[in-house]
């Protein structure tokens, strides 16, 4: 069940992105930066699917700016005890703007944090998709990724379905 729902996020994601790109044109909409359009904290339910298991939990994810058509998404602390991961930032995130959003891939993303002991761990963020609404009405996010974490032999697939906070 968890599974299907995982499917569907995934799905309407890749609906939007699809139907986003088909209504793109070469005018420049707007003087309004795209990164200003979508910064800030969501929150919502993350997924991640470790080894065909997926585990839910309530997550908060923030935006933050790095140009006006960038942003840096810092992915929430998560796990316990020994499988404790740090907030991890992923930077430079090209943004593309539609009519009421946004959109942005990065094939990959390698970085380093350090742990709870003081360790430096490399991490890398694969086939990264995030798609904002805008619309004043809704101001949500659907984020999906791949996050391989220091040494571990499996990779993390994460889905992020939030709105943002008010």
């Amino acid at each position: 069940m968890k599974i299907n729902n995982f499917l569907k996020v995934m799905m309407a994601a890749v609906a939007i992105v699809i139907g986003v790109s088909s209504c793109d044109s070469d005018d420049d909409e707007s003087t309004v930066a795209v990164a200003d359009e979508v910064v800030g904290s969501y929150t919502g339910e993350e997924t991640i699917v470790i080894m065909g298991d997926p585990e839910d939990d309530t997550a908060t994810f923030n935006f933050v700016k790095s140009s006006d058509s960038s942003i840096d998404m810092i992915i929430p602390q998560s796990g316990e005890g020994m499988m404790v991961i740090p907030a991890l930032t992923v930077k430079n995130i090209p943004l593309k703007k539609y009519n009421n959003g946004a959109s942005g891939t990065l094939d990959s993303f390698t970085g380093t944090v350090t742990n709870a002991k003081g360790e430096e761990k490399t991490f890398t963020v694969t086939k990264l998709m995030v798609v904002f609404d805008t619309n004043p009405k809704g101001k949500a996010v659907v984020a999906t990724y791949v996050l391989k974490f220091g040494s571990m032999p499996f990779e993390m697939v994460t889905t992020f379905n939030g709105s943002k906070d008010k």
